[in-house]
């Protein structure tokens, strides 16, 4: 009796202190919810931004084609620094942002990885190849842009999961609606991004924007 009348004091001088409150410890489904609020979510993040960030600094950057291959052919770091993001991560290659217009001399849209070339000079030779998917190369529209930086996520993880919402963003807005049968022939204007290509490759260019014509 003793025990249990010290228990129950002690429980009425707990409840008597001002601001003492019990704490609930959340259980397992609870914390699981909060988390599941708190995680990282890489599309909405793209979605955010696509319209009111990305696409119109894709455009302000764009430089023309053949423009922006004369730059970097004279300087990879001052065409990256006219045409792409200053502030990409150290030792990471140049992206650039680029305009083209040009008619479609081959395809490959076997691949899911499927490719557009592109003639934009008029000598029936490719001068640029363009991602159509679903399947997308790289991440050249996160790294064409200089208002997203690696240091405002928590990891590498979070960095791939954010350049790979582009891809997806692309395919669910335009690319995946875009006829694959008969596009030889006809014209194309594009307003993408690139990495710095190889000696000898051609641009591998990712669309923001892409309009077929005939």
């Amino acid at each position: 009796m003793a025990r249990i009348a010290g228990v129950i004091a002690a429980t009425l001088l707990i409840a008597a202190l001002p601001g003492c409150k019990i704490i609930k410890t959340p259980t397992a489904k609870e914390k699981a919810a909060a988390e599941a609020k708190n995680a990282f979510d890489p599309t909405a993040r793209v979605d955010a931004i696509w319209q009111p960030q990305a696409i119109p600094s894709l455009e302000k950057r764009a430089g023309d084609l053949k423009a922006v291959l004369q730059a970097l052919a004279a300087s990879p770091d001052e065409a990256g620094a006219r045409y792409g993001n200053p502030r990409k991560q150290s030792g990471s290659p140049w992206t650039y942002a680029v305009k083209l217009s040009g008619r479609i001399v081959a395809t490959d849209t076997l691949s899911r990885a499927a490719t557009l070339d592109v003639d934009v000079d008029g000598d029936g030779k490719a001068d640029a190849k363009v991602q159509i998917g679903p399947a997308i190369r790289g991440t050249a529209l996160r790294d064409a842009l200089d208002f997203v930086d690696f240091n405002s996520f928590k990891n590498q993880i979070e960095w791939a999961q954010f350049g790979k919402a582009f891809n997806e963003k692309i395919n669910a807005a335009f690319l995946g609606t875009l006829p694959r049968d008969g596009l030889a022939g006809k014209t194309v204007t594009i307003t993408g991004a690139f990495p710095q290509p190889m000696s000898g490759q051609l641009p591998l260019v990712t669309p923001s924007a892409l309009t077929l014509g005939q």
